[in-house]
Order: C-alpha cells, then sequence, then structure tokens
C-alpha cells in the first residue's frame, strides 16, 4: 500500500491549501520524504470557521438518537478499513504494526462509547418553593471546538476530541499533527461516510502558533481542547482565558512507580517494562520514575533491564519488531541528551543509551539506575524508551519522590496489601492511578491530569461535560 498526499478537509470536501503550500511527510524509519500534507492558510481557517458555524446549527438541531446512528455506522467504518489506517499509522509514525491496529480499533470503541453517551446528556427537575414554578436544567452544545492532537498517538487522541463534540452536538476543527497527517484523515473520511453533515468536522493542518493563535482568539470558536506538552498548553489555555473559552488540556507527565515489597514482582517487571516501551515510550502515561523497594530493587531490576534487552527494535511494518523508531530527529537528539547529562550525574547505565545505526530515528530501550533528582531526565519528560530506577527504605518517601514534580498525570503501582493500596490511593497526587495492572485510557475512564499536567478529562462521562452548557429554566404558570 502507498502513502497519499493529504488534503484539508473544509465543509465536507477535501481541499488543498488555498496558497498550494504543503509540508513534507518524513518516515521516520529512514528520514525520506513519503508524502505531503496541505498547509491550511488564514483564508483556509476562515472557511472552515464558517463551515463550522453554519455545521453547528445543523448538527445542534439534529437529534441526539440520530447522532448516535452516525457514529455507530463510523465506527463500524472504522473497523472495516482498520488494517489500511494501521498500515498508513506506521508508515508516518513508526510504530509497530500490532500497536497500529490495537489504536485504530480502540478508535472505534471510542467512538461507539461517546455514541452511546449521546443520548445521556441529562438535565434535571430541581423542586421548586411554589406548586405555580417549575424548575430545570438543561443541557445545550457548547458550540464550535477547536481541537489540536499531537502526533504520538493519530488516531486516539483526536477521535476523543471529535467523538465528544459530536455527542454533545457541537462541531468542530480539528487541527491534526503534520508529521502523521494521514491516519487522522482517514478517521475523518469514516466519519464523512457515515453521514455526519457538511461543516460538522473540519480537519485542517499547517503551522501551529498560527493556527492556534487564530483560532482560539476567534469568536465562532467557544471551546478549546489540546493534548501535548506542558509549556505549550500553558501558553494556548492563557489565550482561550483572556477570550473566555472553555477549554480542556491533557498535558505532559512524567509518571511515577511505586514497587512495594510485598509486590508482585514479575507481574510488575513485565507489565511496567511493557508499557514503557509501548510507542517507543513516546506516551503521555508512560511509566517513567521507578521507585522500588530497596528489599525486591535487585530482583525487580534484573528482570526489567532482561526485557528491555530482549526488545527487537525495527521497521514497525516487520513483523518480528518490538519497537518501532522516535517520531523525529529531535526526539533521538532529546534522549540523548538526558541520557549523558544522568550518567554524567552519576546514574547508572544499565542498558542502552544509544542511537541506533545512522538511518532513521532508532533508539535503544534505555534503562538508568540510582540517578540523582537533580538530573535532567528526573525533572523533564523524556518521552522516549528511558526507565529511571530508584530504591526506596519508607513508602512515604517514595510518595514524596511521586509528588515532588508539577505533573500529576498517571501513577501506578505494585502491592498486595490492601492497606498500602488505600494509602498510595489518598496519597499519591495524580489524574490517575493503576495499581497491580496497566489499566488506563479506557473508552469509559477518565483520561486527564492535576497540576501541570492538565484540566478536565478526556474519557468517561467525565469527558462530555467540557462540550455541554447548563442552562436554567424557571417557569411560572400564570
Amino acid at each position: 500500500m502507498s502513502y497519499s498526499d493529504t488534503q484539508l478537509f473544509i465543509n465536507g470536501v477535501w481541499c488543498n491549501s488555498s496558497s498550494g503550500a504543503t509540508l513534507s511527510v518524513i518516515s521516520p524509519v529512514n528520514g525520506t520524504p513519503i508524502g505531503s500534507v496541505a498547509s491550511a492558510t488564514i483564508e483556509d481557517l476562515d472557511r472552515a470557521l464558517a463551515a463550522a458555524s453554519t455545521g453547528f446549527l445543523t448538527w445542534r438541531d439534529t437529534a441526539a438518537f440520530a447522532r448516535a446512528k452516525v457514529m455507530q455506522k463510523a465506527a463500524a467504518l472504522l473497523r472495516e478499513r482498520f488494517e489500511s489506517i494501521a498500515r498508513l499509522m506506521t508508515l508516518e509514525q513508526g510504530k509497530p504494526l500490532a500497536e497500529s491496529r490495537a489504536e485504530t480499533l480502540a478508535a472505534a470503541d471510542i467512538i461507539e462509547w461517546f455514541a452511546s453517551e449521546a443520548v445521556r446528556t441529562y438535565g434535571r427537575i430541581i423542586p421548586s418553593r411554589s406548586r405555580h414554578v417549575a424548575q430545570m436544567v438543561i443541557r445545550e452544545p457548547v458550540g464550535p471546538v477547536a481541537a489540536f492532537a499531537p502526533w504520538n498517538f493519530p488516531l486516539n487522541q483526536l477521535v476523543r476530541k471529535i467523538c465528544a463534540a459530536l455527542a454533545a452536538g457541537c462541531s468542530i476543527i480539528a487541527k491534526a499533527p503534520e508529521e502523521t497527517p494521514a491516519s487522522p484523515a482517514a478517521l475523518v473520511q469514516a466519519f464523512a461516510d457515515a453521514g455526519v453533515a457538511p461543516g460538522v468536522i473540519n480537519l485542517v493542518f499547517g503551522n501551529p502558533a498560527q493556527i492556534s493563535s487564530y483560532l482560539i482568539a476567534h469568536p465562532v470558536i467557544r471551546k478549546v481542547t489540546f493534548t501535548g506538552s506542558t509549556p505549550v498548553g500553558k501558553q494556548l489555555a492563557a489565550l482561550a482565558g483572556s477570550h473566555m473559552k472553555r477549554m480542556s488540556m491533557e498535558l505532559g507527565g512524567h509518571a511515577p512507580v511505586i514497587v512495594c515489597a510485598d509486590a508482585d514482582i514479575t507481574l510488575a517487571a513485565r507489565t511496567m517494562a511493557a508499557s514503557k516501551f509501548r510507542n517507543a515510550g513516546q506516551v503521555c502515561i508512560s511509566p517513567t520514575r521507578f521507585l522500588i523497594h530497596a528489599s525486591v530493587y535487585e530482583r525487580f531490576t534484573e528482570e526489567f533491564v532482561g526485557f528491555a534487552r530482549a526488545l527487537r527494535v525495527g521497521d514497525g511494518l516487520s513483523a518480528d519488531t518490538d519497537m518501532g523508531p522516535l517520531a523525529n530527529n529531535r526526539r533521538v537528539q532529546a534522549m540523548t541528551a538526558l541520557v549523558e547529562d544522568a550518567v554524567a550525574c552519576g546514574g547508572e547505565l544499565l542498558c542502552g543509551g544509544k542511537r541506533i545505526g545512522t538511518e532513521g530515528c532508532f533508539f535503544q530501550p534505555t534503562v538508568l539506575s540510582q540517578v540523582p533528582v537533580h538530573a535532567k531526565a528526573m525533572n523533564e519528560e523524556p518521552f522516549g524508551p528511558l526507565a529511571l530506577l530508584l530504591s526506596f527504605d519508607d513508602i512515604d518517601d517514595a510518595l514524596a519522590e511521586a509528588n515532588r514534580l508539577p505533573y500529576g498525570l498517571a501513577a501506578y503501582a505494585y502491592t498486595t496489601s490492601s492497606a498500602t493500596a488505600h494509602h498510595l490511593i489518598s496519597g499519591i497526587e495524580s489524574g490517575m492511578l493503576s495499581i497491580n495492572h496497566a489499566g488506563l485510557a479506557l473508552p469509559e475512564t477518565p483520561n486527564g491530569g492535576i497540576k501541570d499536567s492538565g484540566h478536565g478529562a478526556e474519557g468517561g462521562s467525565e469527558a462530555i461535560e467540557n462540550y455541554l452548557n447548563s442552562k436554567f429554566v424557571t417557569h411560572a404558570n400564570v
């Protein structure tokens, strides 16, 4: 299957940029261009805004059951096309084909989940103080949405935003990543083929700063949703706040893993190693700081490092590949710098730590031991295949380290003690906590962080709340 060029999708039509401008899509496997993507101009954004404004009026007045049926059809189409879409994703993003397939099928599950939520945007009746007065709260869509999604999960970061908007009755302008445009375009095509009205979903690519600043400030847009780094998220949140726009943000993380003395060490090591190196560590909720009780540190380290060394790194299209390349050379350079700094600070390199070959963006699965807290890797989100292992003696010391950073997206813990689990549940400052397994980011569960890791949730019934206004109505019979 060849990789096709990607256009903009505005008012139900695929189109080139009004200027004809395009950006190259680069293969992370060999560093060569595999296609191009249209780069939107302000004129294109104005057309998308006009389409979203008109599309909102149409979709808002579409019955919730009808919206749900369209979404269910889109999910079915995505399942029919999952093999071709997964291949596109691997070509442009690099992850193993098995992971791309899983992401595509998970996107279909997400669509179905939100379709079921579309018919449950319940209001309520408030008992009044007079028998002649009726009091009620009704839920209404907030309006056209501007959505900004990253490249690490080209479908699943974007589909959550599209589906929450559609379920609530909103239209959306989605700014998808230029590095991975073809798989998001295939997602939007599934919605279009399912019968979503023109203007309800619009897809643009281009200069991120220009597009975000123009869309967020525009009066047509009433809600902003962004997934990405904390520094960029803070900038966009400030811009949205200055225009009184509703916002939800899923930002960076530096997830701690607390492995207690009574934990199932084999389960912890294997589950967390698989989670750490999934998508080459380019995951916001990727476990990063491993805080391991001193009594089991050696055993955990041996099993974890053994897993990392056994991983086969290569082209995601190869059947025997366990971990693909990093997305771009910027990530390779960042990983190299973090490892060198950690070692210079006194950390011990147990495995990996280097670029693989000279072609493409391949990097070794890397494990570092006892890295001091002042090292950059202990404070900055690595966003790559880097695990930091530290020992602890007291559970409260582990909690202090887990909560030390301003991040608060995800955390993990392993213990067979219910008392210890309760202590961790109440003590860890994080939007999500998974104990004794990796159970985050399901369609039906909240997906979001606290502190500098964001605001709001993008999963579960909580997700749709950010796309709805509550209107209080009091009606006196006269």
